[in-house]
């Protein structure tokens, strides 16, 4: 997958506000129901449902924020800022929707309720399961437009944490009205709530999988993850494809925001190419006559040309970077070293 072109592969407002809005409305409904018929799993759907409620608030609140500027105290932007609210979303998955999702499966194992099963609860849930279907479907396109031409398996591993919190959690959510449904059934056949509190332990289980993921994939950028591999050697090929350098040294390279790179690198240059390129536009020979005879003359020639190297040097790099700049656009901050 070539990955020269800039592509800032990031999910735009309308999928979180639509999956927030979502599941504000099916948190309601849930914990209405659950509080009226005790229900271990209906329970464990309204805090799931108020679980990613609290943690689209948080992916909007890192996406707008990490839309800022640069400033002088944070020369390099706000970008990963996205990274920081989505790990702590990511907590507040594990700790609120799964922590609390399975302690109260585990207690009403311990201490079974009676149960009060109506229509009402599968009215609920089938709304529920069409909202979260729908938010997913948005999600899910969102992510087919950024990523055209890859699989969907690809398309997960190369999604920015902001995206695959949307997917994850909303394939949860409909997963988890499909294991309530079925949870509360087997309770009210068998009379035995037992069955609606592993519903309960099941789905925070789920939960606790897509928190785990999420935490592991914002700590990788926020520890300084590393540009994709396919982009990090085409960049050291157009840098050894120039003739004024030898190779390339130490690289090393961050990502900033999504589709926003940095790199670092230093250089070995050739000496014999710089000097073509000084004298472009004149002779070494005339220079050499101008001077051979004239100590002085020679001095001052040695001077200007003392001078006149680590300028042209600072000049190609500045014309390679510009070069870099134009192929990969997503690369925005560049420092090229002499070694």
């Amino acid at each position: 997958m070539a990955l020269s072109g800039s592509g800032t592969h990031t999910i735009g407002l309308w999928p979180v506000i639509a999956a927030l809005v979502g599941n504000s409305l099916v948190a309601t409904i849930k914990f209405a129901v659950a509080i009226a018929s005790g229900s271990s799993s209906m329970f464990s759907e309204s805090i799931h449902s108020f679980a990613d409620m609290a943690n689209q608030a948080l992916l909007l609140i890192g996406l707008r924020r990490s839309r800022k500027k640069a400033t002088k105290g944070y020369h390099y932007g706000y970008g990963r800022e996205r990274f920081f609210w989505a790990l702590i979303s990511a907590c507040g998955i594990f700790f609120v929707g799964a922590g609390v999702t399975v302690y109260h499966g585990i207690s009403t194992i311990i201490e079974p309720e009676a149960l009060e099963i109506s229509r009402t609860i599968f009215t609920v849930l089938f709304i529920s399961f069409v909202i979260e279907l729908w938010t997913l479907a948005v999600a899910l396109r969102s992510l087919q437009k950024m990523f055209p031409e890859e699989t969907w398996r690809e398309r997960i591993e190369l999604a920015d944490p902001t995206t695959l919190a949307i997917c994850l959690e909303d394939s949860v959510a409909v997963i988890g009205v499909g294991i309530a449904a079925g949870s509360i059934s087997l309770a009210y056949y068998t009379g035995n709530p037992v069955w609606d509190a592993l519903g309960s332990i099941v789905i925070g289980g789920l939960l606790g999988i897509v928190a785990i993921t999420l935490i592991i994939k914002n700590r990788s950028y926020l520890i300084g993850r590393a540009i994709p591999e396919d982009m990090r050697e085409e960049i050291i090929e157009v840098l050894v494809a120039d003739p004024a350098i030898e190779k390339v040294i130490d690289f090393k390279s961050a990502v900033l925001d999504i589709g926003v790179y940095r790199i670092k690198c230093e250089v070995e240059m050739n000496g014999s190419a710089l000097l073509k390129e000084a004298y472009r536009h004149g002779s070494l020979r005339d220079e050499y006559d101008g001077v051979k005879n004239d100590f002085e003359e020679f001095k001052r020639f040695c001077v200007d040309y003392a001078d006149r190297i680590p300028r042209l040097i600072g000049k190609h790099i500045d014309k390679v970077e510009a070069k870099l700049m134009k192929k990969f656009p997503s690369v925005r901050h560049i420092d090229i070293e002499i070694n």
